[in-house]
């Protein structure tokens, strides 16, 4: 497996000039994430490259998402592709990274967990499982914020 970005999120505190901006000076597509407002966390799709009908990039290129920043100062994260969010949270804390936020479930889509790295860079694992919404469901719940 490639351990490369797959993801990345910008905070904003204006999501919709944020969008617009994105918009017109790349030409992206942004759109606001059904569903979002449900999960309590308002979120916008950010496609800088077209997408298959499973929302995967169907050239070389990165997607991501645009959401309401939810404390000050809080900067862009990059998420980085692993085979088990445990094992590489482990690893990285071993390596000297801090846990901000632990392994966390998107229902249908995967886990992540969020880090600073030994410099104080932010930056997420992401582990692809389309299980994940049904193993919180059945009591793995989401991480601790630890911000």
């Amino acid at each position: 497996m490639d351990h490369t970005i797959v993801h990345f999120e910008i905070p904003a505190e204006d999501p919709e000039r944020a969008a617009r901006f994105y918009r017109e000076l790349f030409g992206w597509d942004v759109g606001r994430f059904e569903g979002s407002a449900a999960g309590g966390i308002e979120y916008w799709m950010v496609r800088t490259v077209p997408t298959n009908p499973e929302g995967m990039p169907i050239r070389p290129g990165v997607n991501g998402g645009l959401m309401r920043r939810m404390y000050p100062g809080q900067p862009p994260v990059n998420y980085i592709n692993v085979e088990d969010v445990d094992e590489y949270v482990r690893k990285a804390e071993k390596l000297g990274a801090k846990t901000l936020m632990g392994k966390s479930p998107v229902p249908g889509m995967g886990w992540f967990a969020q880090l600073n790295d030994t410099e104080g860079n932010l930056f997420a694992v992401w582990q692809t499982d389309p299980q994940a919404g049904e193993v919180a469901a059945a009591g793995q719940g989401r991480g601790d914020a630890k911000r």
